[in-house]
């Protein structure tokens, strides 16, 4: 997974770029084909904003997070974009198999 942290009227220090990328670390646990990953982090008066496009296998998935302090809308971005994680890979995995079930294994009766 590449990740691509950058700033808009902030500079990004090692230590907000190292947090960004443990916390988004997570998201290669769920599902495996996370290709690249973008986070843009800002800031507007006291406003902390957090945002990231998360590039997979035929999808882009984007989610944003405004808190008081940039730790916090990492952990809600983090957050955000693990849900959405979870909720493409319920979607994209097949449900049926192919062998079993109840048609194909009707129950034996008198």
């Amino acid at each position: 997974m590449q990740l691509n942290v950058t700033g808009r009227r902030l500079v990004v220090t090692e230590a907000l770029e190292s947090y960004a990328r443990t916390k988004l670390a997570r998201l290669e646990r769920h599902f495996d084909h996370v290709t690249n990953v973008h986070v843009v982090l800002s800031v507007e008066r006291e406003r902390h904003r957090a945002e990231a496009t998360v590039h997979v296998t035929g999808r882009e998935l984007f989610a944003d997070a405004i808190e008081g302090e940039m730790y916090a809308a990492i952990d809600a971005l983090a957050d955000k974009l693990d849900r959405q994680i979870k909720r493409y890979k319920e979607k994209t995995t097949d449900h049926h198999r192919e062998s079993g079930g109840l048609k194909a294994n009707p129950p034996a009766g008198p």
